[in-house]
């Protein structure tokens, strides 16, 4: 070995702070917390017990009698708020069941609220894809989804929501004007205390596909890129997210979250608004047919996803990976 000249030695040495896991707590910069995460909830009509979604392994749709027990264990895990999303047995052309106020969405969040109160922030997903014979997020002439009528539906749906308990309403529809419609119909309805969390850089994105399968919303023609965003845009996302603001958004959101970090960062350096971020279905299937395999350790690489997101700035995370992170985080 050649003698080495200990005057060359580093002064400043990183892995000083690095020695020890104590050390490393305390200079650690980003801190995930069990209060970060929002856990979406499947409710579904017709169905009898809770019905695991096949591409999206420890994830149910559950009947209306259970979802009291689904919510319960979000609960006790600690995790403080939960996004509602419905399966209807009747679906139509003008998307009915999703402004009935006898509808299953609005059964769920209304028995929620009257179990729990308080203890659990229940936030009403606004939008028509699940309530459509079409699949699609507005109303169809032709092969044209329809954006001003649509956004009058969003607005009937959300004071519903409201009526029913919820605690806040989230508009993921990506029609123009959406947020700006709702907050006009929920101040009009008596509700100007409910916050929006607008879905504002929602992209077109190919990691839904399992959501698709666990909300019954694929499109039954065409897709979704007339009215999502196209994934290459940055400087368009921005701007969406400026007119969500402008017609009254509370928080704003970025969705898909782990390919989509640049984009957290921007908006949340942008605006310095609160934001969220939604690690999506195909993001939490990957991991866990990853770790079905053995390829990956699921506990860490979820914890590192987690981590990265809120890194990149988000104060809030929609995430299938709460339950488990919530007890991970315990350990």
């Amino acid at each position: 070995m050649r003698p080495v000249n200990k005057m060359n030695y580093p002064k400043l040495r990183m892995r000083r702070l690095r020695a020890t896991k104590n050390i490393r707590d305390m200079v650690r910069e980003t801190t995930l917390s069990k209060d970060d995460f929002i856990y979406p909830l499947f409710v579904k009509e017709g169905i009898k017990a809770p019905e695991e979604i096949s591409s999206m392994p420890g994830q149910y749709q559950y009947p209306l009698k259970d979802i009291v027990s689904a919510a319960k264990e979000v609960v006790d895990l600690g995790i403080p708020a939960v996004m509602m999303f419905g399966i209807p047995e009747h679906k139509d052309e003008a998307a009915t069941s999703a402004y009935d106020e006898d509808g299953v969405t609005q059964k769920a969040i209304n028995v929620i609220k009257e179990v729990f109160g308080d203890q659990l922030l229940v936030i009403g997903d606004v939008c028509l894809c699940e309530y459509m014979s079409h699949g699609h997020c507005g109303i169809v002439e032709g092969n044209q989804i329809l954006n001003d009528p649509t956004l009058e539906l969003y607005g009937r749906v959300a004071v519903t929501y409201a009526k029913a308990g919820a605690d806040m309403v989230a508009p993921s529809g990506m029609m123009d004007g959406q947020v700006g419609a709702i907050r006009y119909a929920l101040d009009e309805a008596g509700y100007q205390n409910i916050p929006i969390m607008a879905y504002s850089a929602k992209q077109s994105s190919n990691f839904y596909g399992p959501f698709r399968d666990a909300a019954e919303s694929a499109p039954s023609f065409g897709d979704r890129r007339g009215y999502q965003m196209d994934y290459a845009n940055k400087n368009e996302a921005l701007r969406e997210t400026e007119q969500d603001i402008v017609e009254g958004a509370d928080i704003v959101m970025v969705k898909p979250a782990l390919a989509y970090l640049d984009m957290i960062h921007m908006t949340k350096e942008e605006f310095r608004m609160p934001t969220a971020a939604y690690n999506v279905s195909g993001e939490y299937s990957m991991v866990k047919a990853a770790a079905a395999n053995g390829w990956i350790n699921e506990q860490k690489v979820a914890l590192e996803i987690l981590t990265a997101i809120k890194r990149a700035g988000a104060d809030m995370i929609i995430t299938y990976h709460a339950k488990d992170a919530a007890k991970w985080l315990k350990e």
